[in-house]
Formats: C-alpha cells, structure tokens, sequence
C-alpha cells in the first residue's frame, strides 16, 4: 500500500468493533467478488483497507485504525468522507474520531493566517473581528452605518451573521456596494485594509456566481456555511481563480455532525482535518469558555489541525473583551477574536467594543493586571462589567 488514509472509528460498549472494523475495510472499499473474477482478484485487494489496531478505551469503547488505499479516491472531500463513512454511518453507532491524510492530499489554504496577516498588514498581535448585529432585518445602509461606528476604531475584519442570506431588503451586492467607500476610506486613512467576509447563500451555482460578482466588484473576504453548502462548494471557490480573497468557513449545524457521543464525527475530525484540507482559510468554532458549550478538549484539538495546516483559529460564539486574558493565555497573537454582541452591545457603542479589545490586547502585552479593580474607566471596563471577566 503506497500510500494510505488512516481513520480513527470509536465504537460503543457491547459493539464487536473487530468485527464491525472489518465490515468497513471491506464494505467501504472494493467489497466482495464472486468466481467470475478470480483472475483478477490481486487487483481488487488493492483496493481494500486494511484493520491495523484495536485497542480498548475507558467505559468500555474500543477504538479502531482502519488504513485505506488513498488511491481509491480523487483528491477531494466528497470522495473521502463517502469512502470512510458513507453507508456505514446507516450501519449502527460509530464515531469517526480523527482521520490522517497524505500532506498532498486535497487542497491547502490559498491564505490562511499568514496570508490574512499581510492583507492586513497586522504581522504580530492577534486579529479582531466582529460580526454585523441584529442578525436579519438590517438595510444594506444600516450596515454601513454600523461599519462606519467601527471602522476608524482599529477593527480588521467583519463579516455578515451566517443566518443572512442574499435577501431583497438587504441583497448581498447592495451590502457591498454600500459599505465599499467606508472600507476604502478607512484603507485611505490609515494605510490598512479591513477585510468584510461576505454570507454566501443559494444552490451551488448561485453561491459560485455570487461570489464571482463579489470579488468583480473588489470584495474582499467571503463567509461560507460549509456543512450546508457543502465541502464540494468550499473546493471550488477556494480553487477558483475569479475569487482570490480569504474564506471564512462557518461550523453553522456541526452540533448535528459531531456533537452524539457514538455517533458522526469528532468535532477535530470536521472542523479541523476536514475543513483545513478542502481550502479554508480560517475556520469559525466555539470557544469553551463561550456562550456554546463546547468541550475544552475539543477545542484543543480543531485549534491543533487547524494549526497544522496553517489555517487561522477563530474561536467564536459569546466572545467579548472579558474573556481576551483566557483566550490569549490559550493561543497566544496567532488567532482571531470574533466577537458579535461582546462589540456590537458595548454599553458605550460598537466603536468602543473594538477599543475595549485593543485595550485589552496592551494589557495582556504589558503583562498588566485583569481585575475590575485594576481596570481604568474606559471602554475595557465597561465592557468587564457588563459581561464579567473570565
């Protein structure tokens, strides 16, 4: 075997994992043949995968390595995630936990942080994003009007709420069109660009050809739903070379891949391997000490395959000034604090929410002290009391 996949599957007490092992080496690669082909039997054993370990895990699970021939797929997500899981997810409780790929396997990130970093010419400190907030009933000039709060106040990146699709009260192109000459006044101004990461939506034409005018109009970022849209969507914008700016991969309905115990995939496996082989350049997850929960360890590992592939980590999802000790004490400058209501609610305006974390991330440069009563009035504080200090 020249070249090999090796997939973790965890199956539950009381499951014959060696037996069911076998079940997937053999159902999810060349299957069974009758006499009719004997003579070419060597053929078809190479397209089979091979058990190489079982071994025992706590409360009774057992964890199983499978190695298939990479040569039974083509290089692409779709292909994969039917060969290692397709049919068998039908078959009874198992779980993909982690799944290694050959390094030229799929399609690496045209961007990823490094390339984000130089978009923005922010090489050291850790990036700030923010998210457009209500969610859904804003005009295309409410979004200018919130991007002009925050644009002179040091942000770097926003992006639309995943929820918002191209709809007639506040169409995709008319948000672009509107908050271009804030962007190109900030970039102006400051010598800086500020990167929007636009909602893409439609069949996979339409998301295609959106994302096409976007970028034809001087876009600069896109935000994808991938686990809606599909990974197959995700591969072909990020090899399209009409759209030559970052992707935001969104985890929007990973809860429902990832989150049963016995069964789907672990949430590394998704939003780490899988997304960092099909193109993204930075993937959107929830941060543990957020408003999602989300375990630690999980966390750890997404971060870890992310990393990996040089892909940038954007924990996300209840994110505010408060929490920038935790997070950076975790990731250190090499991440993305994507904050929606923890900048746009600041009790003293959007503006000051942005503020508040550069106010924070000099703290944490300083190594100065995070207590309330440490804090000096501004808009770091007021952001610590309104939503605590992790």
């Amino acid at each position: 075997m020249s070249r090999s996949i090796e997939v973790d599957y965890q199956f539950p007490a009381g499951v014959d994992a060696a037996r069911q092992a076998q079940a997937i080496a053999i159902g999810q690669t060349a299957g069974s043949w009758d006499a009719r082909f004997q003579h070419r039997e060597a053929q078809f054993r190479g397209h089979l995968a091979e058990v190489l370990a079982i071994r025992a895990l706590p409360a009774g699970r057992q964890l199983a390595t499978i190695a298939f021939p990479a040569e039974n797929v083509d290089g692409r997500m779709g292909s994969l995630l039917t060969m290692i899981f397709g049919k068998y997810s039908l078959a009874g409780p198992a779980k993909v936990m982690a799944i290694r790929l050959p390094a030229d396997y799929g399609q690496a990130c045209a961007f990823g942080l490094a390339g984000i970093r130089e978009l923005l010419h922010v090489p050291e400190r850790p990036l700030i994003m923010a998210i457009f907030k209500p969610a859904l009933g804003l005009s295309a000039e409410d979004h200018a009007k919130i991007l002009a709060e925050v644009a002179m106040a040091g942000l770097d990146i926003i992006k639309d709420d995943e929820i918002l699709p191209d709809l007639p009260s506040a169409a995709t192109l008319a948000r672009w069109e509107a908050c271009a000459p804030i962007i190109e006044a900030r970039r102006d101004r400051t010598g800086r660009d500020l990167l929007y990461a636009m909602n893409l939506s439609g069949d996979a034409r339409q998301v295609q050809d959106l994302a096409r005018q976007l970028v034809a109009r001087g876009a600069n970022a896109l935000l994808l739903n991938v686990l809606v849209y599909g990974f197959p969507t995700l591969e072909a914008l990020a090899a399209d070379p009409e759209v030559p700016v970052p992707i935001f991969a969104h985890p929007a309905l990973a809860g429902a891949y990832c989150a049963a115990p016995d069964h789907g995939f672990a949430y590394p496996a998704l939003l780490g391997t899988v997304m960092s082989y099909a193109g993204a350049d930075a993937v959107l997850y929830p941060a543990h000490y957020g408003s999602l929960p989300f375990p630690e360890a999980d966390e750890q590992g997404v971060v870890q395959a992310l990393r990996a592939r040089g892909v940038a980590p954007v924990p996300s999802a209840g994110v505010h000034p408060g929490m920038l000790g935790a997070i950076l004490k975790d990731y250190g400058a090499d991440v993305i604090l994507n904050a929606g209501t923890g900048i746009m609610d600041h009790p003293m305006g959007p503006a000051s929410g942005v503020l508040a974390f550069h106010e924070g991330l000099e703290r944490w440069q300083e190594g100065a002290p995070w207590r309330l009563s440490d804090l000096p009035a501004g808009p770091l504080r007021a952001a610590v009391e309104k939503w605590g200090n992790a």
